[in-house]
């Protein structure tokens, strides 16, 4: 991870669960991490915790359902260190309920935060790494549900959201490569059941807890470091949590 040390990363969702491990383990391997997040309070606490970090932590309030907090983050970057060298795309939401009773407003929200969000994230992305010709690194924090989306959980259009994810990371990096840009990799992280805020306080997924392990939040930061760790010639294309569910 030393090549890295003083590089910009940002990552969306950083307040909690997921993002913020990984905001965690970035920090303390000497990035600058820009946290984007809804809740300013939990970012301000983190912020505080991460002060005595080898690297930096700063944070804007984001909603990533509006294009206009997206790009002020990028002119945040920008304008303090001239670009970015690392995206974790990372906010998701899930909405527990069946097709028959799912709400529109929910069904939008899903794909607003999973599959909007992430693109214009990347496209963003893409406009500021391809003026450099340093080293750039997207990462995409997906699901398992974007390799197979057949469960009995009433979780409706996620896992549909989750392989909308996985097809556009794939046209994004058939894009690089049809561009011949060699600068820039891109890598899927297909996660498992992971401990973290994302069903609230669901009965259903305390439910599962108690049947099928999970992972922790620092695992998959645990992923990220791997990825970005690998030499320069190498491209992880996927990691894949192998997770049966019923």
């Amino acid at each position: 991870m030393e090549r890295w040390n003083g590089k910009v990363a940002i990552v969306t969702g950083a307040s909690a669960g997921i993002g913020e491990a990984i905001v965690r383990s970035l920090v303390f391997h000497g990035l600058n991490v820009l946290g984007l997040a809804r809740r300013e309070d939990r970012l301000q606490k983190l912020s505080q915790d991460l002060k005595q970090s080898k690297g930096t932590f700063y944070y804007l309030r984001c909603d990533v359902e509006n294009e206009e907090d997206i790009l002020k983050a990028f002119a945040f970057v920008n304008d303090k260190f001239g670009g970015v060298d690392v995206l974790i795309n990372n906010a998701g939401i899930v909405r527990e309920n069946s097709f028959e009773h799912v709400q529109t407003e929910d069904l939008r929200a899903i794909l607003n935060v999973n599959v909007l969000a992430p693109a214009i994230f990347m496209r963003e992305a893409l406009k500021i790494m391809r003026q450099h010709k340093n080293e750039t690194h997207i990462i995409n924090i997906n699901s398992v549900f974007g390799i197979n989306g057949k469960t009995s959980l009433p979780i409706n259009i996620y896992p549909a959201s989750k392989f909308a994810l996985r097809g556009m990371t794939d046209t994004f990096k058939a894009d690089l490569e049809f561009s011949k840009v060699t600068s820039i990799r891109v890598t899927s992280i297909h996660v498992g059941l992971t401990l973290t805020e994302i069903f609230g306080d669901s009965a259903l997924f305390e439910e599962i807890k108690s049947k099928f392990p999970y992972l922790e939040s620092s695992d998959i930061a645990d992923s990220v470091v791997f990825v970005l760790s690998m030499p320069s010639y190498v491209q992880v294309w996927t990691i894949h949590y192998y997770f049966f569910l019923f």
